[in-house]
């Protein structure tokens, strides 16, 4: 055991019992505080739905933290468990160019960590989902949608990570800042290609057939000077009862999404009003500064890459005897989590605060109480709870608590 394999179980041991007794105080205030409305909302969610909310709370953060467990038991057993090395020599072992041997060496683990997070995504789906009326899925639909995940990941992937190993091997000590182009690359492109080319795989998207409200939609796109290729209905409630709205695609492929669940839940000026606030987001260029943000963190991350894959105690730290640019590259993916758990709450801190501009720009150009209702319809629906722990919302929201959101918003006119 070197000095490396302890920083990373002191790191492991930290990060596992952070997260555990912030889950800790989540669940203990959710239950608290489950007998009584909080005031602001007494006269729009009733206690029933309430109480619902915090069943479902406590029900996903269980699930969590049996989630957790395995997956530090899973990553104990391919690194310091020999798993990855063990891998490695059997790809190897089968004749294999040391590219191709690299290539599946990483596929296969990726293969088996998703198979082993398998029974996890099933009770989250056909358990808590179902036990909360919430889920509208089919074993036949996930069994498909789960083919087409995969098939489409190694698709993508494996091209895209045959290129970066391929670099690897050949570009020198800088390495890392051309796989980092590479890869800022591929994220554009597949922003442009997601809305039209893989997301109708998997959902219906529908013209909104709404004709009054696609004119309030689109007198409102011209107040704030944007334009996209379409205002669009998903067919959320075919896997869940979940409402949800978003922005996707870049250039030619930019449109609007609203899910079905989400246009039958809400009226038009509450529809209007949350997409005012995904306006806002657009306006004052929250995702290009995400973007700039996640491609900085990215860059750091290639170029601590680029000097720990000559480092051999970086392997041998973590049970691989047998350095290569695949087993840097799949340690790295695998421990980083570890370490960087501790940057959340800087992160979180920083979209709280988008959510709190976008719901400004929302209510100066429709009208606050109508972002109110919409909220309150929201929480209720999807039966979020409205009384987090402060600390563990601080660690894990990345919009801002429901009360919070809501007394912001009623302070400003309209």
């Amino acid at each position: 055991m070197n000095d490396f394999t302890v920083v990373f179980l002191i790191a492991l041991a930290a990060s596992t019992g952070i997260e555990y007794w912030l889950s800790r105080r989540q669940a203990d205030h959710v239950s608290r505080h489950r007998t009584a409305v909080p005031e602001a909302f007494r006269a729009s969610v009733s206690l029933e739905a309430h109480q619902k909310a915090a069943a479902y709370t406590l029900d996903k953060l269980r699930l969590a933290n049996v989630d957790r467990v395995l997956g530090v038991a899973v990553l104990l057993l391919f690194t310091l468990g020999g798993g990855i090395g063990w891998l490695q020599g059997l790809w190897a072992g089968l004749g294999l160019s040391s590219r191709l041997a690299g290539i599946a060496l990483i596929l296969s683990v990726l293969l088996l960590m998703q198979l082993i997070e398998l029974p996890m995504s099933l009770y989250q789906t056909f358990v808590i989902e179902e036990r909360h009326g919430f889920n509208r899925n089919t074993p036949a639909q996930f069994t498909k949608d789960l083919f087409m995940q995969t098939l489409l990941s190694l698709a993508i992937g494996a091209p895209l990570l045959a290129l970066v190993l391929w670099v690897m091997d050949s570009s020198g000590s800088y390495w890392w800042l051309l796989a980092w182009a590479i890869l800022i690359g591929f994220s554009i492109v597949m922003s442009w290609a997601y809305p039209t080319l893989i997301a109708p795989l998997f959902n219906k998207f529908t013209p909104l057939p709404d004709a009054t409200l696609r004119q309030r939609i689109e007198a409102l796109l011209k107040r704030c000077g944007f334009h996209s290729q379409g205002i669009f209905v998903m067919d959320g409630s075919r896997r869940s009862g979940h409402g949800n709205a978003y922005f996707t695609g870049i250039g030619d492929s930019k449109r609007i999404v609203f899910f079905d669940t989400l246009v039958d839940s809400l009226q038009h000026d509450e529809l209007e009003a949350v997409l005012a606030h995904e306006l806002g987001h657009f306006k004052r260029r929250h995702v290009v500064k995400m973007l700039v943000a996640n491609s900085t963190l990215m860059l750091i991350g290639f170029a601590l890459l680029g000097w720990l894959s000559q480092q051999a105690w970086f392997y041998q730290g973590l049970g691989v005897h047998e350095p290569s640019p695949a087993a840097a590259l799949l340690l790295f993916m695998l421990v980083m989590p570890v370490f960087t758990v501790f940057l959340k709450p800087l992160m979180a801190f920083f979209q709280r605060r988008y959510e709190f501009e976008a719901d400004d720009f929302a209510a100066a150009h429709t009208q606050a109480r109508h972002l109110v209702n919409a909220l309150v319809k929201l929480y209720r629906e999807n039966a979020s709870t409205l009384t987090p722990d402060p600390l563990y919302a601080a660690f894990h929201y990345s919009h801002p608590p429901a009360a919070i959101r809501i007394d912001h918003l009623n302070a400003r006119p309209g």
